[in-house]
């Protein structure tokens, strides 16, 4: 009962805070000022009902959702999708990605504002894309009869250290999940942990994405840019107390004396600027993606700034970097290049995708790096050896063809439930 008290009592001083958050965040990414009444629960107009909900936080959650969505469609061929977002990006993605969907926010887990939510929705179940935890909504959900689900869950060793010093306030609103669907063994003894009942091991969805068929031709066009030269593709850079991987990686390329073009994509949009600047001042020839023109042979730095396109990359490239794990952000999505043939590289931050990483490596389709130099060192190395590229590019495709199947197992188990209960209630209205 105090958990619970502290929690709904700090609900009633944080939406003033969550404002002031918001303008500072609109400060470097103006999408955060927009659509502020979904995010605090205010009503919304023409709302979806008795649809098939996921709730999705970012772009890689947005992403992985989508075969998950496919086979609950096949299950569910009559339901509408309503999906919904906590960031700009994620919700960018997802109109792309899902444009007969309705796609919003989801509210502050305030009680008034997720009630408001699930009443003018009324879902038919809710799926929560990884480790998604909102006491209050998970609480009125069950209330109002919404099963809810979480989907490609995982949790860390840090995180699970979290949870558990606040498990008076998690565990209860856990125990109300339908079904968890766990990626490993290992996430699921943690989630077991804090509380998190009807655990299966499923597997992660992300196996199953199949990069859209646009990033083909997309990836053609960026390859008639640039002409024959190498390309490598650093993905998803970050930045970590005053850390930023892009500038880690532009000072490291400074040894290199070849031809090949680097390509960086920083993770958020509001760092765009930010890698085109330091590679300017550190004396590079750059490019951006947004000037929409050839690169000239004398470029030697090309900035992704664009959403979105990720897969296209990736299929221009010879040689790949993972973001996110130079610095102890645990990763960005290993998978993705794998799942694109490309001979991937990733830092020693791998936390998000731990088992990934390891089955990866284990398997050669991937290689770790210790720090920069290191990845410097391993990339031109790369570069070199066209042989040792081919072989790291089969053990990908054979490496995503074992781990594939998730998305349907998670579907069906979903389904069977769904069945189950509409059986329950229909025998109990008999």
């Amino acid at each position: 009962m105090l958990w619970s008290w502290l929690y709904q009592t700090l609900w009633i001083m944080a939406p003033p805070l969550l404002r002031r958050y918001l303008k500072k965040r609109a400060q470097l990414a103006p999408a955060y000022a927009d659509y502020w009444p979904e995010r605090f629960g205010q009503t919304y107009a023409h709302p979806l009902q008795h649809a098939i909900w996921i709730h999705a936080v970012s772009v890689g959650e947005t992403r992985a959702a989508e075969p998950i969505i496919q086979a609950l469609r096949r299950h569910f061929p009559e339901a509408s999708l309503l999906i919904t977002q906590t960031t700009p990006t994620g919700r960018d993605t997802a109109q792309k990605l899902y444009p007969d969907a309705q796609c919003r926010y989801l509210p502050y887990d305030k009680k008034a504002y997720v009630t408001r939510f699930l009443r003018e929705h009324q879902p038919l179940f809710g799926v929560l894309m990884e480790t998604e935890i909102w006491p209050n909504l998970l609480h009125q959900a069950a209330q109002l009869g919404i099963p809810m689900y979480m989907a490609n869950a995982r949790l860390s060793p840090k995180s699970q250290q979290g949870y558990l010093k606040v498990k008076g306030l998690v565990a209860p609103a856990l125990a109300t999940l339908q079904a968890c669907f766990a990626q490993t063994q290992a996430d699921a003894i943690r989630l077991t942990s804090i509380g998190v009942p009807h655990i299966q091991v499923c597997g992660s969805s992300k196996y199953d994405i199949t990069p859209p068929a646009p990033m083909r031709s997309l990836a053609n066009q960026f390859r008639a840019r640039i002409g024959q030269r190498p390309v490598v593709v650093c993905a998803s850079t970050r930045v970590l107390h005053n850390k930023d991987e892009a500038a880690m990686l532009l000072r490291a390329w400074q040894a290199y004396k070849g031809n090949a073009l680097l390509v960086i994509i920083p993770r958020h949009p509001e760092r765009f600027q930010a890698a085109f600047d330091e590679a300017h001042q550190l004396g590079y020839v750059v490019q951006k993606r947004s000037d929409n023109q050839t690169i000239a042979p004398s470029t030697q730095i090309w900035v992704g700034d664009s959403l979105g396109e990720l897969f296209a990359y990736y299929y221009c490239a010879d040689v790949a970097f993972v973001g996110g794990s130079l610095v102890d952000t645990g990763c960005q999505n290993l998978i993705e290049p794998i799942a694109c043939g490309v001979p991937t590289l990733f830092g020693p931050s791998t936390y998000n995708f731990a088992a990934t990483a390891a089955n990866a490596q284990t398997a050669g389709a991937s290689k770790q790096v210790a720090n920069a130099e290191e990845w410097f060192s391993l990339t031109t190395q790369l570069l070199s050896h066209p042989s040792e590229r081919q072989a790291m590019a089969a053990e990908a495709a054979h490496f995503i063809q074992q781990h594939q199947g998730a998305s349907e197992r998670m579907a069906t188990a979903i389904a069977d439930q769904h069945d189950l209960v509409s059986g329950h209630l229909s025998d109990q209205s008999g």
